[in-house]
């Protein structure tokens, strides 16, 4: 007898005590609601690092069966590789390693030019495949990290352009600090890449797709969102997340909320030291509840006696220090509550709905992180 299928076999009939429920219509919804924002702009969504912990490939079908997505963006080529069958474009935003090129290209993603070196590899691979290879060149106008520089853009720009079996159809940079409505440094950004751009097509050397505006900008700057631009890049929006800082323009709706469910429930006498560290002591006789998640599902170790979770409708302020795979609560408003209740960690309705963003600065972060953090346990659960 095989026990290691049996095992396997066995496992995958139990469901994880810990998930996360991602709403495919409220990610439409958000989805409709950017593109109507920056019409005639395109959208390219933007699935980077799993659709930011979300799962790629729910999320992306569910994307492409929408009007408003021109295409999708992500980091890498392993990323670019699982959306290919999607029927959209698919491009990668960073830099390219030459051994990875020769599968790139084969594939047909489009190719992000971020240096003379990369151009020049990217074209002798093309020529050998006898291919052409569609791609976008990506300027720094600020960012400090990947690019050809504004300064030089335009001669570089140039010799990009007289490689054989290149397709440069596209031209972006991106903002660092978008998040700061009005911010002089951003609105110096997008002029110094229109200046490039006027300058190329003043050359004969124009494209079809031109962007600059991530999430931040799409709510920060206008300008970012209309000609000469072509197109806008947009991530974290699409969950109905916003950076701390920053306007809040569009009218979006948080697509996840992160569940457990109550473990055990115990009265515990006044005097009782809660968990590692013992950081908190019970000042009255008090009924706890302890909850199937902790730090490795992505609960904030910031939530420590600072925190709270909702049980059947109630806030209930964390006890303690969060461990591992535990978190205590104090049942007082739920004295009612039992083992198997459901837990909302993150989300919920009204005024009492716990937000990425609180978290985020309870954290002292911000809302990318938390919504990559979600650990490898946590089931994620798609519904309409």
């Amino acid at each position: 007898m095989n026990t290691s299928l049996l095992s396997t076999s066995a496992s995958s009939e139990l469901r994880s005590r810990v998930w996360v429920e991602i709403s495919l219509g409220k990610l439409r919804r958000n989805l409709g609601r950017i593109r109507d924002a920056v019409a005639p702009c395109g959208v390219i969504a933007v699935l980077k690092a799993n659709a930011y912990g979300l799962g790629v490939l729910p999320i992306a079908e569910a994307l492409a069966q929408e009007p408003g997505v021109a295409g999708f963006a992500v980091a890498e080529p392993r990323e670019a590789m699982q959306l290919l069958g999607l029927k959209r474009p698919v491009q990668i935003l960073g830099g390219m390693l030459p051994e990875e090129l020769p599968a790139t290209i084969a594939a047909g993603i489009i190719h992000p030019v971020v240096s003379v070196e990369i151009a020049e590899a990217i074209s002798a691979e093309a020529v050998r495949q006898n291919r052409r290879v569609e791609c976008h060149l990506k300027l720094d106008t600020g960012m400090g990290r990947l690019g050809l520089l504004a300064r030089d853009a335009v001669a570089l720009v140039r010799r990009i352009a007289r490689l054989p079996n290149l397709d440069c159809r596209g031209l972006y940079s991106h903002l660092p600090v978008a998040y700061r409505a009005g911010e002089d440094y951003t609105l110096g950004q997008i002029r110094r890449f229109c200046d490039v751009l006027t300058t190329l097509a003043a050359e004969g050397l124009r494209f079809d797709q031109v962007h600059i505006a991530n999430s931040d900008a799409i709510n920060n700057f206008p300008a970012a969102c209309r000609a000469p631009f072509t197109h806008v890049r947009t991530g974290i929006n699409l969950h109905g997340s916003f950076d701390a800082e920053g306007q809040r323009a569009l009218r979006l709706e948080p697509v996840l909320e992160l569940k457990s469910r109550l473990i055990a429930t115990r009265d515990l006498p006044a005097g009782t030291a809660m968990g590692y560290g013992l950081t908190y002591t019970l000042p009255r006789d008090t009924r706890v509840g302890v909850v199937a998640a902790g730090y490795a599902d992505g609960l904030p170790l910031a939530l420590s006696n600072r925190g709270s979770l909702l049980v059947r409708g109630e806030l209930c302020p964390v006890l303690g220090r969060i461990s591992m795979d535990y978190t205590s609560v104090s049942l007082e408003t739920v004295p009612e509550a039992r083992v198997g209740d459901e837990v909302v960690c993150l989300g919920g309705q009204g005024v009492r709905a716990i937000t990425v963003d609180s978290w985020g600065q309870l954290k002292n972060t911000h809302p990318y992180e938390i919504i990559c953090s979600f650990g490898t346990r946590v089931e994620r659960r798609y519904v309409e």
